[in-house]
């Protein structure tokens, strides 16, 4: 299996970020942070979205670019499309076990808004 920067290269589940260092001062905070959905994507992945919005979104230059056909650069869109859709899916999943919990006091209310903006 390759390794993907957002995988453990152990087992292949998704990592979090758990801790943040400031690159001039060393501070550091640690916590469980959100991740952004295009993080979640593997590299190649992103690397194609980059390449997408530095075409100014023209499937045709991408075709170009890649050196490929249209219609597979519309696929792999397609597949993206999906791919993004699913983790906002899991996003709606994650805020409404928040409000689960902060309906049945597993977790302040305060703390449950917190973790809903951060996703």
């Amino acid at each position: 299996m390759p390794f993907k920067h957002n995988q453990c290269s152990y087992c292949g589940s998704g990592m979090r970020i758990s801790k943040l260092t400031c690159g001039e001062c060393g501070l550091s905070h640690g916590g469980d942070f959100h991740t952004p959905r295009l993080y979640r994507l593997d590299a190649e992945d992103q690397r194609f979205i980059e390449s997408f919005v530095l075409a100014s979104g023209s499937l045709k230059r991408m075709a170009e670019l890649l050196k490929v056909s249209y219609p597979t650069v519309r696929g792999r869109l397609d597949t993206l499309i999906g791919k993004l859709e699913n983790e906002k899916q899991q996003d709606e999943k994650r805020k409404l076990k928040i409000l689960e919990d902060i309906e049945t006091g597993r977790i302040p209310a305060k703390q449950g808004m917190r973790m809903i903006d951060a996703i």
